[in-house]
């Protein structure tokens, strides 16, 4: 699942081609490398019985640990700390959360799949957006986040059949994951993004303590932790996990200051491509025709969903 900042509004700005081509490239080995985490991920589920609790707080654990001591020598101490402290620890909740709901998605559901339905995100964003920031959304781009709804369901009807209700938490993760965009959206410009990020993974590791505390007591075994993985393999791969997550984030970051958002949001679906890989490759998953037809309809009404917003944007109109 991909970890990446909001996706800021796009402003026009003076960029060479060179500059903007840096920037796609950036985007590509992010979107093509961030998957390697979800399959990581369903082999600690799988192979090595690790709850999607514990993976999740390894990963937001090493990525605090990872980015603590690179803020500190780049920018010292105080940066640390953001202006927004509270509003940037329930960030880290937010993502949290919507993390281990889809890690505990995928020891059930094909990688592919999962990540098909999680890219309702953008549509949720879309609705949230005008609920909550009062953004006026044309009659365009609800048709489009209604077709990218009927294009989820080409997914999780079959899936839901299978699994149950396991087959929505990917929805459930687009929900937190779109709460955390606005969230971020409002406070970006607050605080140097690896200070937000490093407090995020704080927010996260506290989060999970209590969340994962509390699924220990109920029984809840795909997040509690009954015990502590054995030191090893599942250790050495949930720093892998951690280190993929944080290197991607300081990836995108790096795109999106050398490419506007609107040309580079689209390259997020690129995940789907290295998440159908990994399932074949790993676990001889690979989706049906239904489902190819959902997973079509919801990038071509996402791709069109982010033209609209650029162009609304640059006042061309979205009557």
């Amino acid at each position: 699942m991909k970890i990446s900042p909001a996706v800021p509004k796009y402003q026009p700005e003076n960029r060479s081609d060179g500059t903007v081509a840096r920037g796609m490239v950036l985007m590509i080995i992010a979107m093509l490398t961030l998957p390697l985490m979800d399959g990581i991920a369903k082999v600690l589920a799988v192979d090595y019985d690790v709850s999607a609790g514990q993976t999740t707080f390894g990963r937001f654990l090493v990525q605090a640990c990872l980015l603590g001591p690179i803020i500190v020598v780049v920018y010292g101490v105080r940066a640390l700390v953001p202006s927004q402290l509270l509003a940037n620890l329930i960030r880290g909740a937010l993502m949290s959360l919507a993390v281990m709901l889809f890690f505990a998605t995928l020891k059930y559901m094909p990688i592919a799949d999962a990540l098909a339905v999680f890219f309702t995100e953008p549509f949720i964003l879309t609705i949230l957006s005008v609920i909550i920031l009062k953004e006026k959304v044309g009659w365009r781009r609800r048709i489009a986040v209604v077709f990218g709804f009927i294009g989820a369901m080409f997914i999780v009807q079959p899936s839901y059949a299978v699994f149950g209700p396991i087959s929505l938490l990917p929805i459930c993760t687009a929900f937190l994951f779109a709460m955390y965009l606005i969230l971020t959206r409002q406070m970006a410009s607050k605080d140097n993004p690896m200070t937000m990020q490093f407090a995020a993974g704080v927010g996260g590791v506290i989060t999970l303590t209590i969340v994962v505390g509390l699924a220990t007591w109920f029984g809840l075994d795909d997040f509690s932790s009954p015990q502590v993985p054995e030191f090893g393999i599942r250790w050495l791969l949930i720093f892998a996990i951690g280190a993929l997550a944080t290197f991607g984030h300081l990836v995108v970051v790096m795109a999106f200051r050398l490419a506007s958002a609107s040309l580079l949001a689209p390259f997020q679906y690129l995940e789907i491509v290295t998440g159908t890989i990994i399932g074949f490759w790993l676990f001889g998953e690979f989706p049906d025709a239904f489902k190819w037809l959902g997973i079509f309809i919801i990038v071509a009404s996402g791709i069109y969903l982010f033209l609209r917003e650029r162009a609304a944007v640059m006042h061309v109109g979205d009557k």
